[in-house]
């Protein structure tokens, strides 16, 4: 009996050639690692954008992707990555932010130093908002005291959702009233949509920024957050950017990385475990 060839499964052709020259493009131009047993996945998500853009094979869509790095290749990242966040997630990491890294910030405060927190691959937006409210319930002044955050992300759709902080019921089902009084202009949740408050929002810039591009940032960071991020990439990508985020830590500033990633490379050595998935840039790196 014959066998089938590899393409027959899907309805528009999709070669080994065709795959491994998205995962070309994918690796070189955001850092994504694409094996081969992603093959079915990124057909099932692509395929709707070809048909979307009433492209007939995946090397017109590859050679459009090329062509329109605006909008299709925007397009194309968004297909490729998972967006999986909710508000609070991994709350170790924001019990530190409030018992261990907010005393610094007061400090800071005292002697008219600034304080930074970068949320970098901040989908849309429930983590950096989390982070501002954590920070607003121990420094209510935390805006006159030149408390930033910056959250950034690849995907300009999440960016825009972000931005605008807004969340339906079933995104914010998991708060407990605590922390929808922290979070919401309004202490009761409605059904379809509920609105970040201002001095929660005013505490954020939102930025769009490949990771494995250039980063147009100057200052340091007292604590980065970069979770489930790396998680998309080989290993070398992986640990050049532990090592990239490690040299935007101020001394004594920590990162915290999503539960299942680890620091690996150089970064380790500048680097000191201060509990699950979270670390501390040592005073004399």
């Amino acid at each position: 009996m014959a066998m089938p060839d590899s393409e027959s499964r899907f309805d528009i052709p999709f070669s080994d050639k065709d795959f491994q020259s998205l995962a070309a493009l994918a690796k070189e131009n955001y850092g994504l690692s694409l094996s081969e047993s992603k093959k079915p996945l990124v057909y099932s998500r692509l395929s709707k954008r070809l048909k979307a853009r009433k492209v007939s094979s995946f090397q017109q869509y590859i050679d459009l992707v090329r062509s329109d790095p605006k909008t299709e290749a925007q397009e194309l990242v968004s297909a490729l990555t998972t967006n999986v966040t909710s508000f609070f997630r991994e709350p170790h990491h924001f019990k530190t932010l409030a018992e261990v890294c907010l005393p610094q910030f007061q400090e800071n405060a005292k002697h008219g130093d600034r304080s930074r927190v970068w949320s970098a691959g901040c989908s849309s937006g429930e983590e950096p908002y989390s982070i501002a409210a954590t920070i607003l319930e121990k420094m209510p002044q935390a805006a006159e005291c030149d408390v930033k955050i910056l959250a950034t992300d690849i995907d300009p759709k999440v960016l825009e959702v972000a931005k605008r902080g807004q969340y339906s019921q079933s995104e914010t089902e998991t708060l407990d009233a605590h922390q929808v009084k922290a979070l919401f202009a309004s202490s009761k949740l409605n059904k379809d949509r509920n609105e970040i408050c201002a001095k929660t929002k005013s505490l954020i810039s939102f930025a769009e920024l490949n990771l494995i591009s250039e980063w147009p940032i100057r200052g340091r960071f007292d604590a980065i957050f970069c979770r489930n991020v790396a998680i998309y990439f080989d290993q070398q990508t992986q640990q050049n950017l532990w090592m990239k985020l490690t040299e935007k830590l101020k001394p004594g500033g920590h990162l915290f990385i999503g539960h299942s990633e680890r620091i690996t490379g150089p970064a380790g050595e500048y680097l000191i475990n201060a509990g699950v998935t979270s670390y501390k840039k040592r005073q004399d790196a």
